[in-house]
C-alpha cells in the first residue's frame, strides 16, 4: 500500500534525488534514476561559483537546473497531496477499495503541500531571477 502522506513528503524532501519515484514505482524506474542528474549539475554549478566567484559562465548555466529540479519536484508533491483518495488509491493502489486509508489526507499531508508551494516557488524565482540576471550582465559587458 502506497500512502499518499509519505509519498508527499518524500516528492518535497528528497524527489530531487528521485526516491519518491523509487516508492512509488520500485527500483526499475527510469525516471527515478535519471532525477538525480540535473540535481548533481546543478549542485556542482554552486560548487563552481562558490570556488570561481560568480562571473563564471558555466556556473551561470548549471545553478539554475537546480532550482527548477527542485520547483519541479515540489509541484510533484503539491499534486500528490492534493490528489483525492479515490484516485490516490485507484492510481497508487490498484487492487485495493477506493475508500483505502492509504490515500487519506491529514494535516500532515498539508503540511507537507504548504511546504512544498513556499519552497518550490521561491526556487524557481530565484533560478528564474538568476538566470536572467546574469545574461542580462554579460550583455552588458
Amino acid at each position: 500500500m502506497k500512502n499518499k502522506t509519505l509519498a508527499t513528503w518524500l516528492t518535497f524532501v528528497l524527489g530531487p534525488f528521485g526516491l519518491h519515484r523509487f516508492y512509488l514505482y520500485g527500483w526499475g524506474d527510469w525516471l527515478g534514476w535519471l532525477l538525480p542528474v540535473p540535481t548533481l549539475i546543478g549542485l556542482y554549478g554552486v560548487q563552481r561559483m562558490r570556488l570561481l566567484g560568480v562571473d563564471d559562465r558555466l556556473s551561470w548555466f548549471l545553478t539554475p537546473m537546480l532550482g527548477i529540479t527542485i520547483a519541479a519536484c515540489a509541484l510533484t508533491a503539491i499534486v500528490y497531496g492534493l490528489t483525492s483518495k479515490e484516485a490516490w488509491n485507484a492510481k497508487s493502489n490498484p487492487g485495493s477499495s477506493t475508500d483505502d486509508p492509504a490515500g487519506n489526507t491529514n494535516w500532515f499531508t498539508i503540511i507537507a503541500v504548504v511546504f512544498a508551494l513556499m519552497v518550490g516557488a521561491s526556487a524557481l524565482m530565484a533560478s528564474i531571477a538568476y538566470g536572467f540576471q546574469r545574461y542580462f550582465e554579460s550583455q552588458i559587458s
